[in-house]
């Protein structure tokens, strides 16, 4: 029997999920104005300073589905609080790190933190919302990402060049406490498998699978890395079938036995391995062939994300209202292939208000899918099966993201190799890393698009 919440409650949650929300993308998108000078401070390349992001995904990932379950096991609430406040901890000691590795764990611990955030987030805000407002309640909270994403490049590039990088993180802490207040005063916890245990064997066997095989991925093409993304994908292999034997799975992988809950987050996969890396290459791009600061950069890569803020929430109603579910993700991957199309035309002489236009393209196609897409994933579930839903949403999401950082640290291996550090000498080269990375992209977001569309309807009136 589902537990009625009142409207006080639904908006605690939700304000602190927004606040949550708007951590992790802030996190990410301050640190890309950011590497030009950690990578002069530790003397680290472009492929080294990938790991930035990298190291943060791969936790996050490796994290996510035994999170998932734990929050169901002894409290989402629980769970997110620790999470946010693991974040808060980390964001506290990085500044201070004395050495580049070190950063590195630092960044791989807010992963952990993060993946306790995004796992229950969604859940929760699908637990204690009806399915006639809930495509408007995921809207906002996913507005506070994209402003996240807004503010990231901003806040990330006024305090880069005014007190360093190490000041970065600092702005992080007050939001967590923030974060934590309004979950402390909502009063219930949802803990739908209390009393129920934790498999411990598939934990092990999902975290090994996708550290090796991600590991493998972000490294390639290294003899090793070949290697660890086999024997990767062998054990995740072998976590699939584990988990359809054991009675406490961590995972009940038969939701993929629906036609519109794996079609979704194939979708979903799809549209964040083609994106991610956009801000990535951008920060470089505008503070090296640009000639910007990290500030200026930071003004213009603002655009694209403000769009998203703006429009995403009103995508989000909309799909509420609308019966074929697949039309706005779909719509919005097609026009979002368009803009990642524009980036393969960037040459050595910067074009500014041709990025401006790429970013008012991407910026409008994400809005169209994020939060109809992640409706349609939400509403394919029993209620009972919400936080693995969540999990799944957030672990397509990262895996999509370290695919794309992946693709981008690939070709920058081949073509640039070991001179990876930005010069006017590597221009050239950088510039054909991109347009190699980013036809890759547009591929993936036009397959994206077929899946959206073939998935199924998608109604979201069996919940």
């Amino acid at each position: 029997m589902e537990m009625a919440y009142t409207q006080a409650e639904r908006k605690l949650v939700l304000l602190a999920c927004c606040f949550a929300g708007f951590i992790t993308p802030l996190l990410s998108t301050m640190m890309n104005l950011s590497l030009v000078n950690i990578g002069q401070e530790f003397s680290a390349g472009s492929h080294q300073l990938a790991y930035v992001n990298t190291a943060f995904l791969l936790s996050s990932v490796v994290f996510m589905v035994p999170m998932a379950k734990v929050g169901n096991i002894v409290g989402k609430k629980r769970i997110f609080m620790v999470g946010v406040i693991v974040i808060a901890v980390a964001s506290f000691v990085a500044p201070f790190s004395p050495s580049f590795w070190f950063l590195i764990a630092c960044r791989a611990i807010m992963g952990l933190g993060s993946a306790c955030i995004v796992t229950t987030s969604i859940s929760m805000i699908t637990d204690v919302y009806p399915p006639e407002h809930r495509g408007g309640a995921i809207g906002l909270q996913t507005m506070c990402v994209y402003i996240g994403l807004a503010a990231g490049p901003v806040v990330g590039g006024l305090l880069n060049d005014a007190f360093g990088w190490h000041s970065l993180f600092f702005v992080i802490v007050p939001i967590a406490v923030v974060a934590v207040v309004c979950m402390s005063a909502f009063k219930s916890e949802i803990r739908p498998e209390e009393g129920g245990r934790l498999d411990s064997g598939g934990s092990a066997l999902y975290g090994v699978g996708i550290l090796l095989s991600m590991a493998g991925l972000i490294n390639l093409p290294e003899t090793w890395a070949y290697a660890s993304l086999v024997v990767g994908v062998v054990v995740i292999g072998v976590f699939v079938w584990w988990e359809l034997r054991v009675p406490y799975h961590l995972l009940n992988v038969r939701l993929f036995n629906g036609r519109v809950f794996s079609g979704s987050c194939l979708a979903t996969f799809m549209n964040y391995a083609s994106s991610y890396s956009i801000s990535y290459f951008m920060a470089l791009y505008l503070q090296s062939i640009g000639a910007l600061t990290a500030t200026q950069a930071g003004m213009l890569m603002l655009v694209q994300p403000a769009i998203q803020a703006v429009l995403t929430p009103y995508f989000g109603r909309l799909s509420d209202r609308l019966g074929d579910k697949r039309l706005l993700p779909t719509a919005g991957m097609v026009v979002s292939a368009v803009g990642i199309a524009t980036i393969m035309t960037y040459a050595t002489e910067a074009d500014l208000a041709l990025v401006v236009v790429t970013q008012v393209i991407i910026g409008f196609g994400f809005s169209m899918f994020s939060a109809p897409n992640t409706s349609i994933i939400m509403g394919s579930v029993e209620p009972r099966e919400t936080s693995e839903a969540s999990a799944m949403v957030a672990v397509m999401r990262q895996t999509g993201m370290m695919l794309s950082m992946g693709i981008a640290m690939l070709f920058i291996s081949v073509i640039m190799g070991s001179a990876d550090n930005l010069a006017p000498e590597t221009y050239d080269s950088f510039i054909t890393v991109m347009r190699y990375s980013f036809g890759v992209c547009v591929a993936m977001c036009v397959v994206g698009a077929v899946v959206s569309m073939f998935r199924g309807k998608g109604s979201v009136e069996a919940n």
